[in-house]
């Protein structure tokens, strides 16, 4: 009975990994779609703060749902680092890496949003500031903000990139799923690079340059909460890792 334990216990680290992995892309598309989308008035930063004010609970909701799929992030990095430690420790690792500094160039970005409260909180030390001004001031960190997210999806970026080469190469996961993260990759590092250097580009790519990471990132963690790993396969996997060491 043990033994049994042991030996299904990666699939038990590839359902918690999905399920995590779901909530992180909910998450994520709960506070930049559901929420930010429908406040933000593009070069509008008058009805921009007049919407926020008016949904203060709900811009506020999106913040604490970002930081809980970042606190999400954190057990996902190391189920990921486990699962692919078997095909290659020090890419596993590097992956590990680049996901831990996204993560935490991200939550560092959640200040942006926390000072757009600050600015539009009719607090009375702000009154030193005209309304014009306050409202500028927070709509230059909504900008601020969309420029850490795309600084932060550099990293990963290379970390889809390397768990997609991982993914591929390892035997217990279908090759496709590895090829779409590594697309999701590109993807992502195509965007906050033309971001950085042709925001009009950039502009005009969006949201279509990411619809491919969508699909790679749903279709990978769908797969591992309803089939996991190959047990077999991870098993020869591990057997020849251990050989080789």
């Amino acid at each position: 009975m043990t033994n049994q334990k042991t030996d299904n216990w990666p699939q038990v680290y590839a359902r918690i990994g999905g399920v995590l992995y779901l909530f992180n892309i909910l998450a994520g598309l709960f506070g930049q779609v559901f929420v930010r989308n429908n406040l933000i008035v593009a070069g509008d930063a008058t009805a921009t703060a007049y919407k926020i004010m008016a949904s203060n609970l709900l811009f506020r909701s999106g913040i604490a749902g970002d930081l809980l799929m970042h606190v999400s992030d954190v057990p996902m990095i190391l189920i990921f680092y486990v699962l692919l430690k078997p095909v290659s420790k020090d890419l596993s690792l590097l992956a590990a890496l680049f996901n831990l500094v996204q993560t935490a160039v991200l939550v560092s970005n959640k200040l942006t949003l926390v000072a757009v409260v600050v600015f539009l909180g009719n607090t009375d030390y702000l009154k030193a500031f005209d309304s014009r001004q306050l409202q500028a001031l927070a709509n230059a960190c909504l900008t601020l903000h969309e420029y850490g997210f795309s600084i932060g999806l550099v990293f990963f970026g290379f970390t889809c990139l390397v768990i997609g080469y991982l993914m591929f190469k390892s035997g217990y996961f279908p090759k496709t799923l590895g090829v779409l993260q590594f697309i999701a990759g590109l993807c992502y590092l195509t965007n906050s690079f033309a971001l950085l250097l042709a925001p009009a580009l950039a502009a005009k790519m969006f949201p279509t340059v990411l619809l491919p990471a969508i699909i790679g990132e749903l279709s990978t963690c769908l797969w591992l909460i309803v089939k996991g790993v190959n047990l077999s396969k991870w098993d020869q996997q591990v057997s020849a890792e251990r050989a080789v060491s």
